[in-house]
């Protein structure tokens, strides 16, 4: 497992939740720049720290608790996850939280983005327009790419042929929605192929050779096109056989086709 306490995208949140504005500014190599999925684009330093103390009031109320995955360095941008356990309406739950920072150099960032999904707090989705644009050109490497691949042809065999026996595959809203082994596996994307293949635009990959993240733009589901397009992150994560062991989702996509898992 990739970690780094000095990397900006493992301090961020950390940082926000003591509600240190400073040391917020002091990630970022110029004015700041956050996207946050519960308070969109924030820029420039006023902004910033209006959006930090909020969000401090915020995790501190919900008694937010945070979990390292892991952080995955790449030369010009970084990633780390998160396991947030917040309360919401008295009930302990999950949020599975990602941060990507644009790198500036090892220790600073010019943009930090976050993804999580809204269900966990809301019992509801929310829109989430695109955040960076397609990148064409993007290659997605070895077993990341016939993953992509199978996902938007609707192909089951192969995407159960990507994971190991014992991966997994966990949806944005975490807790329940985790998939293990090749049933697990089967079950889910059996489910989400009913509707139809899953069309994504790539922007970025982050790719340290153990985990890759892709973030996107998903477009449609099947033959139904989102109203409009939304933004997200997966992360998938090689095992020792160089296939998936993990693959984990983190946006907001809501399909109402009554098919799908929350």
């Amino acid at each position: 497992m990739a970690t780094s306490t000095s990397d900006p995208t493992a301090t961020y949140l950390g940082a926000v939740a003591s509600g240190d504005a400073d040391a917020v500014r002091d990630l970022f190599a110029g004015e700041p720049l956050i996207e946050d999925p519960r308070h969109g684009r924030v820029a420039g330093d006023g902004p910033m720290r209006l959006f930090v103390a909020a969000q401090e009031a915020w995790m501190r109320d919900s008694q937010i608790t945070l979990e390292l995955i892991r952080t995955t360095i790449a030369p010009n941008r970084s990633l780390t996850e998160w396991l947030a356990a917040p309360t919401v309406s008295g009930t302990r739950t999950e949020l599975p939280i990602a941060v990507v920072g644009d790198r500036a150099s090892a220790t600073k960032v010019t943009a930090i983005r976050v993804y999580h999904s809204q269900w966990p707090l809301l019992h509801a989705h929310r829109l989430r327009g695109p955040i960076l644009p397609e990148d064409p050109d993007l290659v997605i490497p070895d077993v990341v790419g016939e993953y992509m691949a199978a996902l938007g042809a609707g192909d089951l065999a192969g995407s159960l042929s990507v994971f190991e026996q014992d991966g997994y595959f966990r949806e944005p809203s975490g807790g329940p929605y985790v998939y293990r082994g090749h049933e697990g596996i089967l079950a889910a994307y059996g489910a989400f192929y009913k509707v139809g293949p899953i069309h994504l635009r790539h922007c970025t990959v982050i790719d340290d050779g153990v985990a890759c993240g892709v973030e996107f733009i998903a477009d449609a589901w099947g033959p139904h096109p989102f109203p409009s397009p939304q933004a997200g992150i997966g992360v998938y994560e090689r095992g020792t056989s160089g296939l998936l062991c993990a693959a984990r989702i983190y946006d907001d996509v809501d399909v109402d086709l009554g098919l799908l898992p929350a």
